[in-house]
């Protein structure tokens, strides 16, 4: 059985847009496990980005418990989060969100400068390896602006990985590219699911279902699990 990493009891997320009350997610149960690759999809407005943002520890909700490798987070201060995030948790997003003033590792360097684990003069070292391991060998003192889309992306991913999470949320990675460059970035997905890693993917790309193990349809607030192959 695989480990389970993210646990969500009861999560309910509410908005209030002039004095109307919104339900973004309603109630959510569910478990996200190690060594699956998840798809979440739904129509806009059906509470994706919500549920990503809560996972991610970025948002709160209204109520309810989200539990991350078996603790209980939500009552935590925003340093402690900060520091979870930070441990546990790898972004990848749609635009990229590359620094255009540094070089392709030092973007990948970034992550590792809160990280206390990783010694100073180890962090070049780690981020080149990183980029090797997106056959970006040939790009590591590239700008992004030197980069194509899908180079950029590389890198982002490999930013994500700097600090080794046990969890990737990508927020439709794809979404800016074509689709060679989309194979790609699901392929490399997918690899580290197989790995062991909790991949998480918001997309609104049918693609994407050629490589997720579980698609979550996202309606009105509510899950609806389906389990690929």
């Amino acid at each position: 059985m695989k480990d389970v990493v993210i646990e969500l009891k009861n999560i309910t997320k509410e908005y209030t847009k002039k004095d109307e009350k919104i339900i973004a997610l309603n109630d959510i149960n569910y478990t996200f496990s190690s060594g699956k690759f998840y798809a979440i999809m739904g129509h806009s407005g059906s509470g994706k980005t919500s549920l990503i943002n809560i996972i991610g520890l970025i948002h709160s909700c209204t109520s309810g418990s989200l539990f991350l490798d078996g603790t209980e987070v939500l009552e935590m201060t925003q340093d402690e989060l900060a520091d979870k995030r930070m441990k546990y948790i790898g972004f990848v997003f749609q635009d990229f969100y590359l620094d255009e003033h540094l070089k392709a590792y030092e973007n990948v360097m970034l992550p590792m400068l809160i990280n206390k684990n990783i010694k100073p003069s180890d962090r070049e070292e780690l981020a080149k390896k990183l980029l090797n391991d997106f056959a970006l060998e040939n790009r590591i003192n590239h700008y992004p602006k030197e980069l194509s889309g899908g180079e950029q992306q590389r890198v982002a991913i490999a930013r994500a990985l700097a600090n080794n999470p046990s969890i990737i949320l990508a927020d439709e990675p794809t979404g800016n590219l074509d689709e060679e460059n989309e194979k790609f970035v699901f392929e490399s997905l997918k690899k580290l699911a197989q790995e062991g890693k909790c991949v998480i993917v918001v997309s609104h790309s049918n693609a994407v279902l050629d490589y997720a193990d579980v698609v979550i349809n996202i309606n009105k607030g509510k899950l609806e699990e389906n389990i690929n192959g």
